[in-house]
């Protein structure tokens, strides 16, 4: 369990707060079994499946006397989660949330407390667990804008949450400068996000006859959805590290969205690396960017025939490995 986690079972544990039957937002493992939990993110998506929650990747509707939220580090999808909590709100009632100092969650504290008002606060952990009534007050509108999908650089649709939501990543720009022209037959997009890479296959590669978009992460597959109107394309919520692709693939693309881990911790980049290789036909081709910093070159001589680099501008790598 996380400190926010636990911090928030502090605040019922110690009576700040009565439990009662709730939604929760990014849910995680915690004594709230009994509650209808949300998680988008399919590996606690799934842990939490395995011991037996009830939990779906969107609560759509409600009328619920409590909500708990678990913030993170991303100020406009705590904006979102915020909107969307207090929307599955009956009137008058509560919304815990609960958050890591060094994620700003103080600072978030005052930022809710200026558009409600809160009913309640406390510190344990390091973190903030704070809660606020649904009464005359309705979040912001920008607050509520960011939690639908919306139009962001290029005219794409997307929303808080996924890498690099509101713009189109770098690194996946430079890989998409180097991918060839003669891509052809299945393809897949690993950690597709909103769709950026698969819109530039499907642009260049004309004999590409299906592409399948997937990506761990519910709400970049919502996106994605809105951005790729292609018969070619169908899209997969899964985790590759854990669950096996849906197909054999003559290509790969891929920018595993994990360049803010430390050089030594490159692991989920790794588990990409090792499902592109199981996924791929002897002979298909995996084109990946990753922060050159990132100690791949390992993974892919273990997994690959060969390897290349086909481009280095000293912040990104690109590289094509051959199965």
């Amino acid at each position: 369990m996380s400190q926010a986690g636990r911090a928030l079972v502090h605040a019922f544990e110690t009576g700040a707060l009565a439990l009662e039957r709730a939604f929760f937002l990014r849910a995680e493992l915690s004594p709230f079994r009994d509650v209808d939990a949300e998680q988008s993110f399919r590996p606690e998506y799934l842990r939490l499946k395995k011991a037996g929650w009830s939990v779906v990747p969107r609560i759509e509707s409600g009328a619920y006397r409590l909500g708990q939220l678990l913030l993170t580090k991303h100020k406009e999808e705590n904006f979102a989660n915020i909107a969307r909590g207090w929307s599955l709100l009956a009137e008058g009632g509560i919304l815990v949330c609960s958050g890591s100092n060094d994620d700003g969650a103080a600072s978030l504290e005052k930022q809710v407390g200026k558009a409600f008002g809160l009913d309640g606060q406390l510190s344990k952990f390091h973190c903030r667990v704070f809660w606020l009534t649904r009464g005359a007050k309705a979040p912001p509108d920008y607050w509520r804008e960011l939690a639908t999908l919306r139009p962001v650089e290029g005219g794409w649709l997307s929303q808080p949450g996924i890498f690099s939501w509101d713009r189109i990543d770098d690194g996946s720009a430079l890989l998409a400068r180097h991918l060839p022209n003669d891509l052809a037959g299945h393809i897949a997009d690993f950690g597709c996000g909103w769709g950026y890479l698969t819109r530039e296959v499907l642009a260049f590669s004309r004999e590409v006859t299906r592409i399948d978009l997937i990506d761990a992460e519910h709400r970049a597959i919502e996106a994605a959805q809105a951005n790729i109107a292609d018969a070619r394309a169908s899209f997969h919520w899964l985790d590759l590290a854990q669950e096996a692709a849906p197909a054999t693939y003559d290509a790969v693309v891929c920018n595993p969205p994990f360049h803010a881990g430390r050089a030594s911790e490159p692991g989920l980049g790794q588990s990409m690396i090792a499902a592109a290789a199981r996924a791929l036909r002897p002979g298909g081709r995996f084109y990946m960017v990753a922060n050159r910093g990132l100690p791949y070159e390992p993974q892919l001589k273990a997994h690959f025939a060969s390897f290349e680099t086909l481009t280095d501008n000293n912040k990104f790598r690109v590289s094509c490995a051959v199965r």
